[in-house]
């Protein structure tokens, strides 16, 4: 009896640190960390999604918290505000879009995919640390906010990966913003 008690807390145990430790929140601030956590979200909304925002904002205290305005069917002009946090999926509203007319929703919309996918984002983060620890000299930078930055009038020729850092124990905050292959616009 002792020994199926130790095999079945031993088990519980594993499952709870296998299960805690894998999610998005616990994911690094890399290409492949990131390409984790598009691999999450397009688990919970479908490889064909479309988004109009979509955001990883680091929390020390907690981790990664990822935040999405997606619908999986952009001609019902309906798309959910969704964030995942601590491992868990929530519905924060639901809103309704209007286009011009002529248009067609997700012409204001974009896709993970090829051109726009979160481990060139992760892969931007690694670079935009790197640049203010030489430019700025702040050793050890952290993520404050990463997010595809894709324009309004959905010209996605405009649209740009942005990344905020700031120093470790908090203070001025710098946002990079770079084109969707990759090269450095601007510093601010």
């Amino acid at each position: 009896m002792k020994t199926l008690k130790r095999i079945l807390i031993i088990g519980i145990t594993a499952f709870t640190l296998l299960s805690c430790g894998n999610g998005a929140n616990n994911q690094p601030e890399n290409a492949e960390g990131f390409g984790n956590i598009e691999n999450e979200v397009k688990d919970k909304f479908g490889a064909e999604a479309y988004y109009t925002d979509l955001k990883i904002i680091h929390v020390a205290s907690i981790g990664n918290v990822i935040s999405a305005i997606v619908t999986e069917e952009p001609e019902s002009m309906k798309m959910g505000e969704w964030s995942l946090n601590k491992g868990f999926w929530e519905q924060n509203s639901e809103i309704t879009l209007e286009v011009p007319e002529g248009t067609k929703a997700s012409d204001f919309m974009f896709q993970l995919d090829e051109k726009i996918n979160l481990s060139k984002l992760g892969e931007l983060v690694e670079k935009s640390k790197e640049k203010l620890s030489i430019e700025k000299n702040i050793e050890a930078p952290t993520l404050s906010m990463a997010y595809v930055k894709f324009p309004k009038n959905g010209d996605i020729a405009k649209t740009e990966y942005a990344v905020t850092l700031e120093p470790e124990n908090g203070g001025t905050s710098f946002s990079f913003f770079y084109t969707l292959d990759g090269d450095f616009i601007s510093m601010n």
